[in-house]
């Protein structure tokens, strides 16, 4: 069988870190051709980087390790985007939208690293419970400036969970139903997901406790004279200040 890795200089010492990172490269490219990790032996992706298999477990025992390490690199940029997405606006519930639907964003631009992470039963890997931690450790960053504000009402850990179940519900559906009535608009569906979750938060936050739960026809009501309002907010709010 011919060789098919490409040529390759070999390292000088003290370059370890940059054929890990050739070595995670190479991973990735063949975690993304493939759509699982069915593909991603240590053998191909030896090959892929130009590199023997023992130069790969110098850096990764075994192929759980290289997966988990493929998936993670990508992972940081998650909590980096959703930042950056609210970065520059001042009203919380504004910046929340747009976390959200950079949460979702990042989820279907990296399907397979999402799936290996965050939609299989948690394992004992520790960059399974790393990366869930963080997931829902960055949503409560989103949704923390809103409680500051007092737009939303309760348990900053269970707003948190109720928020990401939104979102990651969102992200599951589109990868693992496409044939579904989708919009063309992934952004508008993601935008009115995080606006439905974050609204709906609000009013629960604010209707639990004693007494009895409101009928049908007060909902009716007081969400039409609610929306009525909301849909004349403060035009020094900018264009995205509505609900």
């Amino acid at each position: 069988m011919p060789d098919t890795r490409r040529s390759r200089a070999r390292a000088r010492p003290g370059d370890g870190a940059l054929l890990r990172g050739e070595i995670l490269a190479a991973a990735t490219a063949l975690l993304d051709e493939a759509g699982d990790e069915s593909a991603l032996t240590l053998r191909a992706v030896a090959a892929r980087a130009g590199v023997t298999t023992p130069s790969v477990y110098l850096h990764f025992a075994n192929k759980r390790e290289l997966v988990d390490a493929v998936c993670l690199a990508v992972w940081e940029d998650l909590g980096r985007r959703m930042r950056d997405a609210g970065a520059g606006i001042e009203d919380p519930y504004q910046a929340m939208r747009r976390h959200g639907a950079a949460f979702v964003r990042f989820g279907l631009e990296h399907p397979v690293q999402y799936r290996l992470l965050m939609m299989r039963p948690r394992s004992g890997e520790e960059a399974e419970w790393s990366a869930a931690d963080a997931c829902l450790d960055w949503v409560g960053e989103a949704i923390r400036p809103c409680l500051e504000a007092g737009v939303l009402v309760g348990d900053p850990t269970r707003l948190a969970l109720q928020m990401l179940a939104a979102l990651h519900g969102l992200v599951a559906l589109y990868l693992t139903r496409p044939d579904y009535p989708w919009p063309d608009d992934v952004e508008t569906m993601a935008d009115e997901v995080t606006r439905m979750a974050g609204l709906g938060s609000a009013l629960a936050g604010r209707l639990r406790g004693p007494g009895p739960a409101p009928t049908t026809g007060a909902f009716t009501v007081a969400f039409d004279a609610l929306a009525d309002r909301l849909r004349r907010p403060d035009p020094a709010a900018g264009p995205d200040a509505t609900a």
